[in-house]
This record gives structure tokens, C-alpha cells and sequence, in this order.
């Protein structure tokens, strides 16, 4: 898959096993165990989105600043990463995650207990640079103990997980927070992100193909710059950078729109919407399994111009297409990004997981700079303006798709 050879990663048993292989028990208990960890932290990383609307009220602030409670915790994430994939390197992919994500748990108890906005803001920062440890290495951790002709199918399990968990967070933390407070609300995710932890380390299987490898200054830059000289993968990160950030900037904004004329729903009511993330947890294991029959590419594609027809209907104004177009918004994303996100590690030229890693750099600076300009654009152009952003910034990653990346 254009990988290079396993001594460049640092990462792989000189006598390595041949892999997990599909219908194990092994198998089996990797799935559980990637499927927890994603809900743990996706779940806290997006309690926030449900409860937007009752922070702009609590803290007195706009739109947009109430969407930094999302947008400052996806750029720690982002910046949190590219580290986490060389002490993932260093201490093994399983320790580091479980490390960093019950870090994450105290900083998010930290960020309700600030005393002002801004404090509150630095601890979602810090939350979500240790939840960076799950997305740097829980890719690279399945393609290197799952056989390769299985990784895409492995990949769109972990992909399901953070479906569910984006779910989970939104949909428990905001009917919780109208009754009880949004801090409370907040809470409860932080609670059963915890719960999800302890299931990833007793299920998770150990390493089998993984040696430890401190990488020095240089070796490390290379690892960074060797993935950077491939166009394909420029092509795959920026697909991240620009499909994440317009479906952050849909969820963020769309508790405003729905309690807005002529919706005029109550809070509890919007959050139902977030259940279409149900579509995301179908449809990313199906991609995968459509993408080792018939090739990547198309999938990707295909996800993508989902998107977009999804994003159209949100424009009719009638709640039941709506809901349709948020279902096949969300069906069309997650495909994609299971697609993409297994294509970011396996075609890596340089270090596997620092590959997934800038991916998800991409991937969450996205969701950091468009989640924060989609305010903008509905202030000045309501919803039309956001959902107008959003089929942009879909349709120039599916152009760089299709000018760039293989067929094959």
C-alpha cells in the first residue's frame, strides 16, 4: 500500500506475528476495546455541542464564543497528537492511551469548576490534548496487530466507537443539563467516559508486533516531513481538515437553528437530532468493507457527495427533512473518514503513527477553525450562510480527491 518498510517506523518486532486475523477471540476482544475507548473520548471531547445554547445564556457570551467550549478542546487535540504518537512509540499504544484519557477525565471535572469563562476554556484545552493519545495511536495500533487485509474493517469498528461516544456526549449531557445545569450535564459524560476506560483496559489485547523506539530530534522531524512530501497524503489530510470542520460547524450550530422560528423546539427536543450519529456508527464499517472490494477512492468519494446532499436538505424548512439531511450528512461523513483515516496509515511513507497523527491534526484543526467560523457565517447570513461553508469546503476536498488520489 505504499508503506515503507517496517524498520523505518521503529515500531515492529524483528519476528512479527502475522496479525490478529478476523473471527478470533482476539479480534473480538480488540473490537470491544476499540469501540470503548472511542465512545470515552469523543464522548467527553462533544458533551459540550447539546449544551451550547445554555452556555451562550450562563456565561453571557455569543454563539461562537459558546462553540470555543468545542473548538478549544478539538485544538488541544490537534496540537496534542503529533506528540502523543512518539510517546505512543515510546511506551507502547495501549499505556499511552489509557494514560492520557484518564488524564482527560480530571481536566474536564477542572473545566466546570473554574470560575470564569476563559479558566474553563484552558481546561478543555488541556482536556483535549490528552485525549490526543486515542486518535495518534489507535490506528496505528490495529494496523500493526490486525493482518493487513483486515484493517479496513478494524478501522470502521474504532470509527462506530467515536460515532457512538459523539452520540453519547451530546445526547445524555443536554437533557440532563436543562434540568440540572449544563455543568451537570458535562458530568455525567465525564462519568461514563470513565466506565469506558476501564472496559478498554481489560479487554484490549497486548501488543504483539510492537517493540518500544525512542525517536531522537531529527529522526522525528523526518519521520513528519518524509509522510509530508507525498501529495496523496497531503490530499488524505487535507479531506480532514476540511470535511471535519464543516460537519463540527452543522452540529454546533444547528441547537441554534432548530430553537429559532419556525422550529421554535425546546433544548431537550434538538438534542434528539444528535440520534443521526446512529447513521455514522452503520455506515463506517460498511465503507470499510465496501472499501476493500471495490477500492477506496470511490468510497471516499461517495461519502462525500452524501455530505453535501445532505447539507442541502437542512435547507428545506421542514423539520422531518431536517432530520433526513442531518442522517445522511452524518452516514455520508463517517464513511468517508473511515475510509480516509485507514488510508492515512497504511499508505504513511515515513512513520505510521506519525501519519495518522497529522491526519488527525488535520482532522481536528478543522473542527477547531470552521466549528468556530460557522458562528460567524450564521450571524451574518443565518443558516443558509453556515450550510452554504459547509458544501464549499466539502466540495474542494472532493475536487483535491479526485484531481489527486489513485484509483486503484
Amino acid at each position: 500500500m505504499g508503506a515503507a518498510p517496517d524498520v523505518q517506523w521503529g515500531t515492529v518486532d524483528s519476528n512479527p506475528s502475522p496479525g490478529i486475523a478476523s473471527g478470533t477471540p482476539a479480534f473480538r476482544r480488540l473490537h470491544i476495546a476499540l469501540f470503548f475507548i472511542g465512545v470515552a473520548t469523543f464522548a467527553q471531547l462533544y458533551s459540550p455541542q447539546g449544551l451550547l445554547p445554555l452556555i451562550a445564556d450562563d456565561q453571557g457570551v455569543t454563539a461562537d464564543r459558546a462553540a470555543l467550549m468545542i473548538s478549544a478542546a478539538t485544538l488541544g487535540l490537534a496540537l496534542g497528537v503529533i506528540p502523543w504518537s512518539y510517546i505512543g512509540d515510546a511506551v507502547g499504544r495501549r499505556p499511552a492511551m489509557v494514560f492520557g484519557v484518564g488524564l482527560a477525565c480530571v481536566f474536564a471535572v477542572l473545566s466546570l469548576v473554574m470560575p470564569s469563562f476563559p479558566l474553563a476554556l484552558v481546561m478543555r484545552f488541556l482536556e483535549g490534548a490528552m485525549l490526543g493519545g486515542v486518535p495518534a495511536l489507535a490506528v496505528a495500533y490495529l494496523s500493526e496487530e490486525v493482518r493487513p487485509g483486515q484493517v479496513s474493517v478494524a478501522a470502521g469498528t474504532y470509527i462506530s466507537g467515536t460515532s457512538i461516544g459523539g452520540l453519547t456526549g451530546r445526547i445524555v449531557a443536554a437533557p440532563i443539563g436543562e434540568q440540572l445545569g449544563w455543568r451537570t450535564g458535562m458530568l455525567v459524560v465525564t462519568g461514563i467516559a470513565v466506565a469506558c476506560i476501564l472496559v478498554f483496559a481489560v479487554t484490549a489485547p497486548p501488543a504483539r508486533n510492537f517493540t518500544p523506539r525512542r525517536s531522537g530530534l531529527w529522526e522525528a522531524a523526518g519521520q513528519l516531513l518524509g509522510n509530508l512530501r507525498s501529495p496523496a497524503l497531503w490530499v488524505i489530510y487535507l479531506q480532514a481538515f476540511l470535511t471535519m470542520g464543516g460537519f463540527v460547524a452543522m452540529y454546533n450550530f444547528l441547537g441554534f437553528h432548530l430553537t429559532e422560528p419556525p422550529y421554535l423546539l425546546p433544548l431537550w427536543a434538538t438534542s434528539f437530532i444528535f440520534l443521526a450519529y446512529l447513521a455514522g456508527t452503520l455506515s463506517s464499517p460498511r465503507a470499510g468493507v465496501l472499501a476493500s472490494r471495490y477500492g477506496r477512492r470511490p468510497v471516499l468519494i461517495g461519502g462525500n457527495v452524501m455530505m453535501m446532499g445532505g447539507v442541502a436538505l437542512t435547507l428545506v424548512p421542514n423539520l422531518w427533512v431536517v432530520i433526513v439531511g442531518m442522517v445522511v450528512l452524518t452516514a455520508g461523513f463517517f464513511a468517508a473518514h473511515a475510509v480516509a483515516a485507514g488510508w492515512a496509515g497504511s499508505s504513511a511513507v515515513a512513520g505510521r503513527s506519525q501519519s495518522t497523527s497529522l491526519y488527525n491534526l488535520g482532522y481536528y484543526a478543522g473542527s477547531s477553525v470552521f466549528g468556530f467560523l460557522g458562528g460567524t457565517f450564521l450571524a451574518v447570513a443565518g443558516w443558509a450562510g453556515t450550510a452554504g461553508m459547509v458544501v464549499a469546503l466539502i466540495a474542494v476536498a472532493t475536487l483535491l480527491v479526485v484531481a489527486v488520489l489513485p484509483r486503484s
